[in-house]
């Protein structure tokens, strides 16, 4: 059956939106040779969207030739204001955007395991609004949040989890009640670091797919087919339970210490390195100290470090005791300070030992996720798998293949830790634009 007249409209003035989304400002002309409709269509569609607020002039094509210029059309950023948090057992960042996804302002600020539940709420709030405010805008049409822990599939709210601070619980609440016009979306954190890796990052030529997230703490998100598998509970890809070989017990409902939490999270990570010779000196940094050990040792295997006390780009500088330092700290992750032979070869093969180490521990987490899923991709996230770069991916790339039949290839994230933020603003955007972009039809 065909479609009537206003659903017809409504797919059209959808299908405009998006290539002006994608492509930026379009003339009349380029929008009906992009859509494939009629110039009266076109000019028709134009028309309405205009009167809806939507799109606007912001421009001419073609102005070096004679004659009339095509007027460019474009989508009315300020339209409306998004907001995407990533909130943190440590503390909270913010980013506001326009319509298109223009990041306007951001800000961060720690919250302290001490700070109570109250305090806490009334941080984050207060720095949300002090963004919103920089950024110009009124009000904010839509959030997506990004957290760790469970997302009920069926009320979409963050659920009660073992070992998380109470105060993100009553940061969606709180965030509602200061903010009733803005629509609030709440989502896991690594599956929303999968969104931005699958859109903006080393997944965007998978459909299916499977991010290990490596920061503080470990998770996965299942991409099958183009889209984000929760579970029945919200729980797929809580692979930190998962039981695994080379650990002293097995994990608990309550706790994931025994499982793969154990050989992979940024603590489990730290204390590999230690047993290498690293002695990690700084804990207070609010980045997982486990990417800056990775990323100096990487640094160290490739032969990147001075021949004196020195820096490695973006790392930090090094400092040694009675020795030639071995890792320095990672954007803020720490100081850690390598003792051992005053020996850049020797301090080199140990770097490379405890590579070798670390990809035969996340393997084991890697093999099991592909044996079960045959994803075809493993996307190594997080803090920490952006950190271990190609190095730590092609080790684990290798393992897998050792371990088990099916193809698989292991990539490092191009996003890091910054994909929760990109993953919850790309879905307020969504959101923000499914609403916004169906105007009424006259």
């Amino acid at each position: 059956m065909p479609a009537s007249p206003s659903t017809a409209r409504a797919i059209n003035d959808r299908l405009a939106l998006r290539l002006l989304q994608q492509q930026g400002s379009l003339t009349a002309g380029q929008l009906k040779q992009l859509t494939g409709l009629s110039r009266p269509t076109v000019a028709d569609l134009v028309e309405r969207l205009t009167d809806a607020g939507l799109i606007a002039v912001v421009g001419e094509a073609g102005e070096q030739r004679r004659g009339p210029n095509a007027k460019l059309y474009g989508i009315v950023a300020d339209r409306a204001h998004l907001a995407a948090l990533d909130v943190r057992t440590e503390g909270v960042s913010v980013i506001v955007s326009d319509l298109v996804g223009t990041v306007l302002t951001q800000a961060s600020a720690p919250i302290g395991g001490d700070a109570g539940t109250g305090p806490a709420v009334e941080q984050a709030v207060a720095l949300v609004e002090r963004v919103v405010k920089e950024a110009g805008a009124d009000r904010l049409h839509t959030v997506g949040i990004g957290a760790p822990g469970l997302i009920d599939p069926a009320s979409g709210e963050l659920r009660d989890s073992t070992g998380l601070p109470e105060w993100h619980r009553s940061l969606v609440a709180a965030l509602q009640e200061r903010l009733p016009e803005a629509r609030v979306i709440v989502e896991n954190e690594t599956n929303l670091a999968a969104l931005a890796e699958q859109r903006d990052g080393v997944a965007a030529d998978r459909d299916t797919f499977v991010l290990l997230w490596l920061g503080h703490g470990t998770g996965a998100a299942v991409v099958l087919d183009g889209a984000l598998r929760r579970g029945a509970s919200g729980g797929t890809g809580e692979i930190g339970f998962l039981p695994v070989p080379g650990t002293t017990g097995l994990p608990s409902a309550v706790d994931c210490e025994g499982g793969f939490h154990s050989l992979a999270g940024s603590a489990a990570i730290v204390e590999l390195a230690r047993s290498f010779g690293l002695l990690v000196e700084d804990a207070s940094a609010p980045e997982p100290l486990a990417a800056g050990v990775v990323g100096k040792a990487v640094a160290l295997v490739a032969g990147n470090t001075g021949a004196d006390v020195g820096t490695v780009a973006g790392v930090g500088s090094v400092a040694g005791a009675d020795s030639v330092a071995g890792v320095g700290s990672a954007a803020g992750a720490g100081t850690v300070t390598a003792y051992g032979p005053p020996d850049r070869d020797a301090w080199a093969a140990s770097a490379d030992r405890f590579l070798d180490t670390l990809a035969d521990h996340l393997a084991v987490g890697a093999a099991s996720v592909v044996a079960i899923l045959d994803p075809g991709c493993v996307v190594l996230g997080g803090e920490v798998g952006q950190a271990g770069g190609e190095a730590l991916a092609a080790r684990v790339e290798e393992r897998v293949r050792r371990m088990s039949p099916l193809a698989t290839v292991v990539r490092p994230s191009g996003l890091g830790g910054a994909a929760v933020l990109r993953g919850a603003l790309l879905t307020a955007r969504d959101a923000a634009q499914d609403e916004l972009f169906a105007p009424r039809h006259r």
